[in-house]
């Protein structure tokens, strides 16, 4: 048994010392086992790796800096152990496992969500609503590669509750696909991303990484029963401003719910006028301007916030553009090229209020009093 597990009378001291009593003797146990080779290992090298990453606050004390102090000690070199602990290379083996760790489990999550990525891909694909789902992970990833130097020279202390945390999002994963529940399989993805951050390289690094990892929220469509909640309201809302807006013109026009008679023509606001295609997609550009244009966070929630009715009311200037057109011209330009000219161009005038927001907030500094320096 002595020789099975390698104790001899330094380790045990290093046991017994004051610092270790507080630890679980199993996971110590464990640790030296994964560390000696000498337990049988699984088949699967991730699940290797998730022992050793899961174990490895065990491993460093327990072989190198105590095992090294109590031998120095013997030796009559009390500072001994601490140069060995900075010399010796565990350091990078650490990083190196961790690293492939996150490969194997990166592996998995693509295998394991195939289906799920596959419906929302063919989604954004399909419905105009979310065609801006390309562009979130895109840019998930270029904020993450651009601050790559910041997170990585964050120090990696892992944390078994991304353990936990990961299997709430697996078995999140698999209530949403048995029960038709997209929206609950999907939010389980970003779910998993997070557990396998924190279980790989520690809180730390997961809030560093917090606004690309929310960002990747946009790409989700939302819950049917909340679309239409939403869709419904913002329907008549159009269509009453663009009443409003025909009206002013001068424009006879009657509204009935979210129909617009016009003396030549009737307009049905659909649910696809209605701008909450619109308000989706402005709201997640504005997000990504407000992140890389500006430092302060109460600037970047003023933009955010201010998003929302602009959004509304660019939307009832389509309808009133649409309309004006259906009186001249008839009622065939509401439809083809023309309806999505139309579209992109108030999106671009929405956008580029949102711009003029953002310099008139950084105006008052411009007009600050210079500061006067003392000789």
């Amino acid at each position: 048994m002595r020789a099975y597990l390698g104790f001899d009378k330094s380790r045990i001291a290093a046991l017994l010392r004051p610092r270790f009593l507080g630890l679980p003797f199993s996971g110590l146990v464990l640790a030296h086992l994964l560390k000696r080779n000498c337990m049988a290992h699984s088949p699967l090298p991730f699940i290797n790796y998730l022992l050793w990453v899961g174990t490895r606050r065990f491993l460093g004390p327990f072989d190198e800096e105590h095992t090294l102090s109590v031998r120095s000690v013997e030796k009559g070199s009390p500072t001994l152990g601490l140069n060995a602990w900075e010399e010796t290379p565990s350091a990078g083996k650490s990083h190196t496992g961790m690293w492939l760790a996150a490969l194997s489990l990166s592996t998995l999550v693509v295998i394991m969500y195939a289906p799920v990525l596959t419906l929302l891909a063919l989604q954004w694909w399909n419905d105009p609503n979310y065609g801006h789902g390309f562009f979130v992970p895109v840019f998930a990833g270029y904020v993450l590669w651009s601050e790559r130097n910041h997170w990585r020279a964050l120090p990696f202390r892992p944390s078994n509750l991304g353990f936990a945390i990961m299997l709430c999002a697996i078995g999140l994963r698999v209530l949403g696909m048995l029960g038709a529940e997209f929206f609950i399989a999907r939010l389980s993805l970003v779910i998993l991303i997070c557990g396998i951050i924190l279980f790989l390289a520690g809180s730390e690094t997961l809030r560093s990484m917090a606004f690309p990892l929310g960002y990747l929220l946009f790409m989700i469509p939302l819950p049917a029963i909340i679309y239409y909640h939403l869709t419904f309201p913002l329907q008549l809302l159009a269509s009453r401003l663009g009443a409003t807006g025909l009206v002013v013109l001068g424009i006879h026009t009657v509204r009935e719910g979210n129909l617009l008679t016009l003396p030549n023509c009737t307009l049905n606001v659909v649910e696809a006028c209605s701008g909450i295609r619109s308000l989706l997609s402005l709201l997640a550009a504005v997000v990504a301007f407000a992140y890389l244009a500006e430092s302060r966070m109460w600037k970047r929630l003023v933009l955010v916030v201010a998003s929302i009715p602009i959004a509304i009311a660019t939307n009832g200037l389509r309808l009133v553009a649409t309309g004006v057109l259906s009186y001249f011209f008839g009622p065939s330009v509401d439809s083809g090229v023309v309806h999505l000219a139309l579209g992109l161009a108030f999106f671009t005038m929405a956008f580029l209020s949102i711009m003029l927001i953002h310099k008139l907030l950084h105006l008052p500094r411009r007009y600050e009093a210079p500061v006067q320096v003392s000789p």
